[in-house]
């Protein structure tokens, strides 16, 4: 929007602060920064020439360490529309169907100069960007009052936004206090609880976002088959990812739908994604097998050929980068792929029955199923059905925490990170098209793809690193697992191949309850032989709501000690794991805390690691220490046994509501015998 069409007089008063602090050079300037510009122009075509297409002002600033800084400036001539927050105290810039609020983007200075940061984030590879809003209106007596809002606008903070501090003209922005400014945004910062709030709701967006993005195609894009689909978003995301100083992201002007021989849009996306694969370092065979299978569907006659000037490849390009690239360029520590992979796998193609195969564990529950592996930085592990690597993320986050937490020294520290996530971590997945977006998934997280195998775990794999020492065993100490539930023994199978490759360590797996208690008894009566059964967590039967409704538990095992009958199991009753579950498409959240549900899963952790004493939210009623029979099989799925001997106190209690219900049937009996006699 332009200034013209604000009261004057703010735009008099903040023009006259940039040229008084000598910045009114960068005023207008149309060429200030063309990856600015053409961001700020996106986001005005994505909105339908609404939202405005770019801010009043523009400036480009640079700090002491020759960093750049875009700031970006709205002007609003109207008392009351510096900014407009939501319930969280966040900028209200989202309509609960995550489309922009473009309400409040045109009505408050601070909103519109926000909506206009995130497409500079969006679009370009600057991370950090500063929103200023400038109201004013003329009082009673003709004086101009005056207000601003500074937010701080990156990928530390999601994109959301946070207000820097209080001031009363822009001189901040001036060389003399420019440094002490950007000084005080790098010490800003958010608490744990809203940070995980802002992750949560970015989160939420992206599964808005991602069934968007899921229909559109599916509807619009004829053509394409069911793989197709799935490696186009594998595609496009790896193509503008980017590496800073080495790789430009492939930007949409970049497609130029071009039908000359070597420069179809196609061959443009496979080669800017060979130079980004080069510069992650993947072995050779690994990086050939990425580009061969994704050039299979990026270099079709089909999807290259150009209608009305475009080719449905950049069109399906487009509309990926436009829908997702802001959640996947802001570096949310998500199973981003695997929430993507949740919405998609509807369209692979399996029966029925294999529906329920390839569900996605929810990231806290993945964390859970980590943290009872007792999974830390010197961990290695491995995963025989990946999926979509979920479980392989949240063990590769809880190895950096912990190594963040225990080494203090930097260069330590960066070998310790670059050690995890190439040598560390194992996961094997059969069905190529998750094997994709398994290895996607890696490497949008920091690149721990390097063993990530296409093979068949139980037939194809011999417990050797499948990249990089190949001859060298791959030192397992921790195994996670969510199976397919069609395989034999509910999945059990994969248990049984797993802790036969390892010597020591432990694994935690969630899988049909059903498994436990009688499919799997030529399984499990072999995994004890050399194995401990610690503990079995029966968990919500909502778990997986909207994607399958079968009854689950977690099983853990300490590794290579054989079971004795005299071993101690914990069982768990996690029906009430404090999560409420809903499955309607058009809500904002199906996933709400309403029972101090994270506190739940901290103390079921707890009690499988340190025993009865953990108790604290839950009672003896949910947690029981028995006994198995290792020679059963079928014995696993425990819980509490039931008191039925009567007690003094139930005696009492009899007698008193006995004696209470005589003396209430005397009463009323007395009551009409005096009725009857008058």
């Amino acid at each position: 929007m332009s200034s013209k069409s604000v009261e004057p007089n703010i735009a008099d008063l903040a023009n006259g602060w940039l040229k008084k602090y000598k910045l009114d050079y960068k005023l207008e300037q149309e060429s200030l920064n063309s990856d600015i510009d053409k961001a700020l122009a996106d986001y005005y075509s994505k909105n339908g020439g609404k939202g405005g297409n770019r801010p009043d002002a523009k400036l480009l600033l640079k700090d002491k360490n020759l960093d750049f800084y875009p700031i970006l400036i709205e002007y609003k001539g109207y008392k009351d529309k510096l900014v407009k927050l939501d319930a969280n105290g966040q900028v209200d810039n989202r309509t609960a169907k995550n489309e922009p609020n473009l309400t409040n983007i045109n009505s408050y200075a601070v909103n519109g100069a926000v909506h206009y940061a995130n497409a500079i984030l969006h679009h370009t590879d600057y991370s950090d960007v500063i929103a200023i809003g400038v109201t004013g209106f003329k009082d009673e007596t003709g004086r101009l009052q005056h207000e601003i809002g500074v937010y701080y606008v990156s990928k530390s903070n999601f994109g959301i936004g946070q207000k820097v501090g209080e001031y009363t003209d822009l001189s901040f922005l001036k060389a003399d206090h420019f440094d002490a400014f950007i000084e005080k945004i790098k010490n800003l910062q958010l608490t744990p609880e809203a940070l995980e709030r802002l992750k949560e709701q970015r989160e939420r967006e992206i599964n808005i976002s991602l069934l968007k993005l899921n229909n559109d195609i599916y509807q619009n894009e004829k053509g394409l088959g069911e793989n197709d689909r799935v490696y186009l978003v594998a595609a496009s995301i790896i193509a503008t990812l980017g590496i800073p100083g080495k790789v430009r992201p492939l930007e949409k002007s970049d497609l130029k739908s071009s039908t000359e021989s070597g420069n179809t849009d196609g061959e443009i996306m496979i080669r800017k994604i060979k130079a980004f694969l080069e510069h992650k370092f993947l072995p050779k065979d690994k990086m050939n097998f990425i580009v061969r299978t994704l050039e299979n569907t990026l270099t079709t006659t089909n999807i290259n050929k150009v209608d009305d000037g475009e080719s449905q490849l950049k069109r399906v390009f487009t509309k990926i980068v436009d829908d997702l690239g802001i959640y996947y360029k802001i570096g949310l520590t998500t199973d981003f792929t695997g929430k993507l992979f949740n919405e998609m796998y509807g369209w692979l193609g399996f029966t029925q029955d294999k529906l329920n195969d390839v569900v996605l564990t929810p990231s806290y529950v993945a964390t859970l199923l980590v943290k009872l592996a007792k999974v830390n930085k010197d961990s290695y592990v491995w995963d025989f059905a990946t999926g979509s690597a979920g479980l392989l993320v949240a063990a590769m986050n809880e190895m950096l925490i912990d190594a963040k937490d225990k080494i203090k020294s930097p260069e330590e520290l960066a070998n310790a990170e670059l050690k995890i996530k190439a040598q560390q971590l194992l996961g094997i997945e059969l069905l190529p098209s998750i094997y994709m977006l398994a290895i996607l998934n890696m490497i949008m997280m920091g690149d721990g793809s390097s063993n990530i195998l296409n093979k068949d775990s139980l037939t194809e794999f011999n417990g050797l690193y499948g990249f990089g020492e190949t001859n060298k065993k791959f030192p397992a100490t921790a195994f996670v697992l969510n199976p397919p539930y069609s395989a034999p023994g509910n999945g059990m199978n994969f248990v049984a191949k797993a802790l036969s490759m390892m010597e020591k360590g432990y694994a935690a797996i969630i899988i049909q309850n059903s498994a436990g208690s009688g499919k799997a008894i030529s399984y499990n009566t072999e995994i004890l032989k050399n194995n401990t059964l610690l503990a079995s967590i029966k968990m919500p039967i909502d778990l997986f709501i909207g994607k399958s409704s079968v009854q689950t538990n977690i099983y853990v095992f300490k590794v290579g000690e054989a079971h004795h009958k005299d071993n101690i199991v914990k069982f768990i009753d996690f029906s009430n794991d404090g999560y409420t579950r809903t499955n309607r498409k058009k809500a904002s959240v199906n996933l709400r805390d309403t029972d101090r549900a994270k506190e739940r899963y901290q103390e079921v952790v707890d009690l499988v690691h340190f025993g009865k004493h953990k108790l604290s939210i839950f009672t003896e009623k949910e947690y029981y220490e028995g006994h198995i029979d290792p020679n059963s099989g079928k014995d696993w799925n425990q819980t509490a046994p039931v008191d039925t001997k009567p007690t003094l106190a139930d005696f009492k209690k009899t007698v008193s509501d006995y004696l209470a219900w005589e003396v209430s049937n005397l009463l009323k009996q007395s009551g009409e015998s005096d009725c009857l006699g008058k």
